[in-house]
């Protein structure tokens, strides 16, 4: 009983400290930053416009104020019903421990499990509370050094991702992709779901896959690269300022399997722009008008997360993709041999099970870099 009121004291302890930056339990209930109001506020205000007459003659005003109350409830209630549960648990002790009832100790421990567990699962939340976290996200992955070998790696990244977004219910769509002989040169697509861009941030960089390679027919080891870039997707409130001048597009022929429009129209769109060098592409669509207005709108959130970062002096996350895709500049390994291992070298977490990785097994290494950014600008 002693070691579990110890674990208690221990967990609990961030409750009497609210309002430091480095401890996160119970974050919701601090006081609010300067100019915003505390959520349990913003809840109520929110629910109060709601029910006034006139709420939804501007509905799509309605709609992201709806929006906005779900993702705070989202946010709140399940650390207000975490404290609860302490308390609760905290009583349960208390009245075991007076009652010297021993066999109380293997269902509250079994409770402290369960609130740890919770209390783990939420706290990943709060480490994503950047102003387009929770927005959507675009995912876009180059081929690198390696040739061949590269673009089959690009291709099997890019099934990692998907099949990570599958496991938490998110929506794909595939904007732009360019086929190898081997794989892709390089692929785009959009994610949509709740935090996709603030689970997937930290994956923007360069990934390293060491393999014999199945195209050598000595059967010799080979290194891959390829890079990986995510940016948000931002809403149309959102003000980004594209001068004509300043755009280059680029109009030709979608690339495919074939059928009996593709190949046939200069559907697909290329828009490159000029000052910062971004270019951003779209050929899913049949209609080109439609493909300017996604490739737009990709153009709008790559140079919205580029202003930021330069407003911020965070050049170096921005130039990930820049970067050769090469030796020196990965910021994961993937090794199949002669040993399995999947190692990032900004966290150090590694696992050894690399088919669940390729598999869209990779929360460990997200979780571990949002605590890794968390913490280092909390130092």
């Amino acid at each position: 009983m002693e070691e579990i009121l110890c674990c208690y004291q221990n967990w609990a302890r961030p409750l009497e400290n609210c309002g430091t930056k480095s401890v996160k339990f119970g974050g919701v209930f601090d006081q609010a930053p300067a100019g915003r109001k505390p959520i349990v506020e913003r809840i109520a205000e929110i629910e109060a416009a709601s029910s006034e007459n006139g709420f939804w003659n501007d509905q799509g005003a309605a709609e992201k104020a709806m929006g906005e109350l779900k993702a705070l409830k989202n946010r709140y209630e399940p650390w207000k019903a975490l404290y609860a549960g302490v308390e609760d648990l905290k009583t349960l002790y208390d009245l075991a421990l007076e009652a010297g009832d021993e066999g109380e100790a293997a269902g509250i421990e079994a409770e402290w499990r369960d609130i740890s567990a919770r209390y783990e699962k939420q706290n990943i939340y709060e480490l994503m509370g950047g102003e387009v976290d929770r927005n959507g996200c675009f995912l876009t992955i180059h081929s690198g050094a390696g040739g061949t070998e590269s673009c089959d790696w690009s291709q099997m990244l890019y099934r990692m991702y998907l099949r990570w977004a599958e496991r938490r219910g998110f929506a794909v769509e595939e904007l732009d992709r360019l086929e190898a002989e081997a794989g892709i040169k390089s692929a785009t697509c959009r994610i949509d779901g709740d935090y996709a861009y603030g689970y997937l941030k930290g994956e923007s960089g360069v990934h390293r896959l060491v393999r014999i390679s199945p195209f050598d027919a000595n059967a010799r080891r080979h290194t891959s690269f390829a890079s990986v870039y995510v940016f948000p997707v931002i809403d149309d409130t959102v003000e980004v300022d594209i001068r004509p001048e300043d755009l280059r597009v680029d109009t030709y022929r979608s690339g495919g399997a074939g059928g009996q429009h593709v190949n046939k129209t200069d559907s697909a769109v290329r828009f490159t722009h000029l000052p910062t060098g971004i270019v951003v592409a779209c050929q899913n669509e049949r209609s080109q008008i439609k493909n300017r207005q996604i490739a737009m709108s990709m153009l709008k959130a790559r140079l919205y997360e580029y202003y930021r970062q330069e407003k911020e002096k965070e050049h170096e996350r921005f130039a990930q993709e820049k970067k050769d895709i090469s030796w020196g500049n990965q910021i994961r390994s993937y090794v199949f041999q002669p040993y399995t291992m999947v190692k990032d070298y900004r966290t150090k977490a590694e696992i050894g099970n690399i088919q669940a990785v390729m598999d869209g097994d990779i929360d460990l290494f997200i979780e571990e870099y949002l605590r890794f950014a968390w913490n280092s600008h909390a130092v």
